[in-house]
């Protein structure tokens, strides 16, 4: 089985209170900004891993690609996903202000395209932009099923299909979705018994959460192999759907008051809040 796993590198939401706005209030800048994986794509590489990996006996059915579009620099969050145990990476260069959910989707298929994988596997939605949209749009371009916000996956031992256990308002759905397909996953992904591939014995669960890259598997994701293309060389139609007009920070809050009777309080909710 192989499974594409497109990640997207974020800055680190730590670092929020460095977010700053351009002069020409148009961007974002980036500056002084940490990086890190996606976390939502971060736990797709683990229900990723946990699909193809017998953790009983830690054969490996399979094959783990991850995928980036953004600056060279983002070989440094591919390479962290690799050391985590995926088997090779994908860097795609493109800059983040030149891409919307349609452009990465449109590249996104012209990587299934070319590898043929038997699953796409991603995160609902990438933490700055929170869009909620690529899985989707992927899914219609390439006339694949999909499942969106998975909090569990289960399949059989040969790997044909999977049954997905949505996170929908309200409650759970669960829906069936033939291989190939398209499956975005939530937080709940990474739960001990929220991948079942059939080939884990019951003593084998795996921990909560995602795993962290050992020290071996660091060294070993050096040497693990990635491509680089750019968006001409796949051939990838790069007209945005969506364009950002400007960007402005909240207005400043103000000083907080003490009051002295419930009834000041009541009477400036009601004459100035206007929430009563």
């Amino acid at each position: 089985m192989k499974i594409i796993v497109p990640m997207k590198r974020v800055p680190d939401p730590d670092n929020v209170d460095k977010v700053k706005i351009s002069s020409d209030g148009k961007r974002v800048s980036s500056e002084g900004l940490d990086w890190k994986p996606n976390p939502f794509d971060e736990y797709a590489v683990e229900a990723a891993l946990r699909l193809v990996k017998d953790s009983g006996t830690d054969k490996t059915t399979g094959e783990v690609i991850v995928a980036s579009i953004g600056p060279e620099e983002a070989t440094h969050q591919v390479r962290w996903c690799l050391a985590m145990g995926a088997d090779r990476g994908i860097l795609v260069l493109g800059d983040d202000h030149e891409l919307d959910a349609s452009v990465v989707a449109r590249a996104l298929k012209k990587l299934v395209e070319k590898e043929s994988p038997d699953l796409v596997l991603m995160g609902k939605q990438a933490v700055d932009g929170d869009s909620n949209q690529t899985a989707q749009i992927l899914a219609g371009m390439l006339g694949w099923p999909q499942a969106t916000f998975a909090g569990r996956i289960e399949t059989p031992a040969d790997l044909s299909r999977a049954t997905v256990t949505r996170e929908v308002d309200g409650g759970c759905a669960t829906v069936t979705v033939k291989f190939p397909a398209v499956i975005s996953v939530d937080v709940r992904i990474v739960t001990p018994q929220a991948v079942n591939n059939n080939m884990i014995p019951p003593d084998k669960l795996n921990r909560d959460g995602p795993r962290y890259a050992s020290l071996t598997g660091i060294m070993k994701a050096k040497k693990k192999p990635m491509d680089r293309y750019t968006l001409e060389d796949l051939g990838v139609d790069t007209t945005q759907r969506v364009k950002t007009i400007s960007f402005s920070q909240p207005p400043a809050r103000s000083g907080g008051v003490i009051l002295d009777t419930v009834g000041e309080l009541v009477q400036r909710l009601k004459e100035e809040a206007r929430v009563l």
